[in-house]
């Protein structure tokens, strides 16, 4: 039976099963972005070079972002979910057996296909199974995700420190994959577990998303949201080794202060958003953003810096949820295809940033390629301001009362 918990939405197996994405991806992503620097060390190529991994996982968000849909229309929620658990598996293997670039980034392009497809389809069932309370799931998940992701930058460190390496960590990965499609095959199809829609054999058409004024301003949100996380994941470790003067392994570490952070303030947001209105929160979200990148940029010790990390994390943490649940209650009965949108602009946010700040870091260096970091948290922050404003004149096609409370309350 389903149960509600404080946070006001049930808990049932099915709301487990899709949690069981966020804990796969948060994993990978936390293990492996901080990983870069050294991938890019024990490779012997340029920061530039490393950053093309970010273009990869992009490439493989952006065909993520075309084939879900349909996927998901025509053979269901439940098999395009095993389906991206197998992919994940297989390109995570690929990742920590590769030998050279040329191996590494095709392997993160399947591995980024199928977390996307995962996530995509992970996120829209949330949403339909959880309704007006849609923000606080969808928190609650990346919540999840992100506290698993927390020990993905200690296992790398504490790898590298006793002379492993940072493959065994992203390795776990694979088994975590594994675990979560064993969990979804005993989920029966039905409700958000949609069935596969199809007629006489024939699939049926994939809805198209009609974005209007408030869901571009949140797909906006999103990306700066996505940009920012990935930019910092990859290179906060570059930032730490050269104002610091850390070692490799704990410079990997510092990063689990930013996981600790987006982790903390995610299980804090999702009760907070069916109370005050997610719109405030994200723009909030942002302005926190920008103090915690202070901290950080001024760091020139460890310690700082993980401060600075954790703070900044308290910020990135809601980013994310929020304009992923705003963004979905703009589109009502074009679910997936909205969400496939968001895939599609955040596959090319983490396809430019991480790639884009690799290269500013090689010809200014990291410290300085960091600065673009709290112009990208400004313009998020003004933007869900506008996004809030467009919803109250009543440009958004359905009530805000979607994802739990008024926007402009």
């Amino acid at each position: 039976m389903p149960t509600a918990t404080t946070t006001g939405f049930p808990r049932d197996r099915m709301t487990v099963a899709f949690y069981g994405s966020f804990v796969v991806w948060g994993w990978l992503l936390y293990s492996f972005n901080p990983s870069v620097p050294l991938l890019a060390d024990e490779l012997g190529i340029s920061d530039a070079q490393a950053g093309l991994h970010g273009t990869a996982m992009a490439a493989g968000g952006i065909l993520a972002a075309v084939v879900t849909p349909r996927f998901v229309r025509s053979r269901g929620r439940r098999t395009a979910l095993l389906v991206a658990s197998a992919l994940i598996a297989l390109g995570a293997s690929g990742l920590v057996a590769a030998p050279s670039l040329a191996w590494s980034l095709p392997a993160m392009v399947v591995l980024a296909l199928g977390g996307n497809i995962s996530i995509s389809a992970a996120q829209a069932g949330l949403a339909l199974r959880h309704g007006g309370k849609a923000s606080a799931a969808l928190t609650e998940g990346n919540g999840i995700g992100s506290s698993i992701g927390l020990v993905g930058p200690l296992a790398v460190g504490a790898c590298v420190a006793i002379g492993w390496g940072w493959r065994p960590a992203v390795a776990v990965t694979v088994g975590l994959a594994l675990v979560a499609a064993l969990i979804v095959s005993r989920i029966p199809v039905g409700g958000a577990m949609t069935a596969p829609h199809v007629a006489d054999g024939t699939p049926a058409p994939v809805v198209r998303a009609r974005t209007t004024l408030p869901g571009w301003c949140f797909l906006v949100t999103m990306v700066a949201a996505v940009a920012m996380e990935f930019a910092t994941t990859y290179w906060a470790t570059g930032l730490v080794l050269e104002r610091t003067g850390a070692g490799p392994g704990i410079a990997a570490a510092t990063t689990a202060g930013l996981v600790a952070g987006m982790s903390a303030i995610r299980f804090v947001v999702g009760p907070l958003s069916l109370r005050v209105a997610p719109v405030m929160l994200l723009a909030v979200a942002f302005v926190v953003a920008i103090g915690g990148w202070a901290v950080l940029w001024t760091a020139t010790t460890p310690s700082v810096a993980i401060v600075g990390l954790f703070v900044a994390g308290l910020g990135y943490g809601a980013q994310y949820p929020l304009s992923v649940a705003l963004l979905l209650a703009t589109a009502p009965g074009r679910t997936d295809a909205t969400q496939a949108r968001a895939t599609l602009a955040g596959g090319l946010a983490i396809g430019i940033a991480p790639f884009a700040l690799g290269a500013l870091s090689d010809a200014v260096g990291t410290h300085r390629a960091f600065l673009v970091v709290p112009v990208v948290a400004l313009v998020g922050a003004v933007v869900a301001v506008l996004g809030g404003r467009a919803a109250r004149r009543g440009d958004a096609p359905v009530a805000a009362g979607d994802i739990g409370v008024p926007l402009d309350r």
